[in-house]
């Protein structure tokens, strides 16, 4: 088994961790003050969204240079004592890495741009009107129902953007897009990065005839229609890169594909990325049902490859599971259980921990187009009015932000935070959890139950997705870790699990 293997990733939106410059954005020194937090929390992982220079038309996922820190979080001597101070806390460090597009304020499509004939021109995706004048094609970017592509007034050519105007696709059937783009991440790899978060990563290989797509899918945009061979032979040069290095280095991937057999083959023979993000689980109901279909069918189709999956409820750009789960606190703890005890690695994303739902965002306050806010809202971390950040940050709190602080929770021995902690150290001293066999999976009358087995242990995990108490009967010599409500195993080894409820037991094998 490898390190991520093992961990349990954290995502960190530096936006919204913690300000210690009095600009109202988190910064990297908030990453820095909160490590001892983070290595108390027990996570093993961190996964560090963009921190390059960019406009910020899309939160520096519009890169305006690879290789540097943007002023507004930092500089590289911050990123590098981040590194130094989480390695010495026995904690890796990704990076975000953004592969299909630059800012349209990137040196390198400034000079694209420039003429039909700058040298750099084959750089990005640039297409004729058609012979009416029209769009190369019907594709979408995403975020919007308009289209991905825009005309170069003086160039008098139309380029490809999936996602902003201001976020053109780099052309990565061009090598020397592919070697300039395999140069930045050498940049961070020799700074002992631990490896990186790849976004849209899937996007990098396109059908070089660009045809339409089809109209009864037009409408979703096409990134979550892009799949193409071409990706396959991108990422096997990826891999090679990050084989260069001494140390395990990692990649995970996002692919937007939510079919889990395709998302499967991104994981190559071993040769393209190491994890990819099952993305099945952020939009899975909450039934018992739909969570045996996800896992069987991102079990079968990893295992048939011999990939190991991920699983993750929340992230930056997708509603918080708290929220989705209509801020119910027994359901919350046992989604936690669930991402936590399934077979694969576990993303936290920041707040996860805390049970934070999503704010509710004031239109005056809206920043982001694509309607992202509320998932970002700054954590908070003290009672104060400004709960621990120097001045009003560039978000709204979530509600009730002192029921939902560090501060409060940490002291509770009853609170998320501590619920969360317990369960990330109960997974880090289980082998069966960590790295054991799925098996017995089965919905018994709307509870999920499934067993993970190792060579010296056996744990069995039921969550009751019912609306009704359903009774448990737990196997002899049964032993209570964990249960959402507290609830522990009777003697008798009976149990009525209360509606949302969950437990986790330790069988003897």
């Amino acid at each position: 088994m490898t390190w991520w293997h093992d961990a349990v990733f954290y995502q960190i939106y530096p936006r919204s961790f913690l300000d210690t410059d009095g600009d109202g954005v988190g910064d990297l020194g908030g990453i820095l003050k909160k490590m001892p937090y983070l290595a108390w929390l027990g996570v093993d992982a961190l996964w560090i969204t963009p921190i390059y220079p960019s406009p910020m038309r899309d939160f520096s996922y519009d890169i305006s240079d690879y290789c540097d820190v943007d002023p507004l979080f930092g500089t590289l001597d911050d990123f590098d004592q981040i590194i130094a101070k989480a390695h010495e806390a026995g904690i890796h460090v990704i990076l975000d890495w953004v592969p299909n597009h630059t800012s349209s304020d990137h040196p390198w499509f400034q000079e694209a741009r420039s003429s039909r004939t700058n040298p750099k021109r084959d750089w990005y995706v640039w297409k004729e009107p058609t012979s009416d004048g029209k769009l190369p094609n019907n594709w979408l970017r995403s975020w919007s129902d308009q289209p991905a592509w825009t005309l170069d007034d003086e160039t008098g050519q139309f380029y490809l953007h999936c996602f902003l105007p201001e976020q053109p696709d780099l052309n990565w059937a061009n090598i020397d897009v592919r070697d300039a783009m395999a140069e930045t991440l050498r940049f961070w790899l020799r700074r002992g990065i631990d490896g990186f978060r790849m976004d849209v990563v899937h996007l990098i290989g396109k059908d070089p005839a660009m045809p339409d797509d089809p109209e009864d899918l037009v409408a979703i945009g096409h990134v979550p229609l892009n799949d193409r061979p071409e990706a396959h032979v991108y990422l096997k040069g990826i891999r090679k890169v990050l084989e260069e290095f001494d140390g395990e280095r990692t990649s995970v991937g996002e692919v937007y594909l939510l079919d889990p057999e395709v998302v499967a083959t991104y994981y190559g023979q071993a040769d393209e990325l190491h994890m990819s993000f099952n993305f099945a689980s952020l939009f899975t109901p909450w039934r018992a049902a739909s969570w045996v279909e996800t896992i069987t069918r991102t079990e079968s189709s990893h295992n048939a490859v011999g990939a190991w999956p991920t699983w993750t409820l929340s992230n930056h750009d997708n509603k918080r599971i708290a929220s989705r789960l209509d801020g119910d606190p027994m359901k919350t703890r046992s989604a936690a259980i669930l991402v936590l005890t399934l077979r694969g690695t576990p993303f936290l994303y920041a707040g996860e921990e805390l049970g934070l739902e999503d704010a509710i965002i004031p239109p005056e306050r809206v920043v982001d187009p694509g309607l992202r806010d509320p998932c970002r809202a700054p954590l908070p971390w003290t009672n104060e009015r400004l709960h621990g950040w120097p001045s009003d940050p560039w978000l709204p709190f979530a509600e009730r932000p002192n029921d939902f602080s560090v501060e409060t929770q940490e002291h509770d021995s009853a609170s998320m935070l501590n619920f969360v902690r317990s369960l990330l150290s109960i997974r880090k001293a289980s082998t069966a959890l960590r790295q054991g066999s799925l098996n017995e999976l089965r919905d018994d009358n709307g509870v999920l139950h499934y067993r993970r087995e190792s060579s010296d242990e056996v744990v069995d995990v039921y969550i009751n997705f019912a609306k009704e108490p359903r009774p448990i009967t737990f196997l002899p010599g049964s032993t209570w870790l964990l249960s959402s409500s507290g609830v522990k195993v009777p003697a008798s080894g009976q149990l009525l699990l209360v509606p949302g409820d969950s437990v986790i037991v330790r069988v003897s094998p």
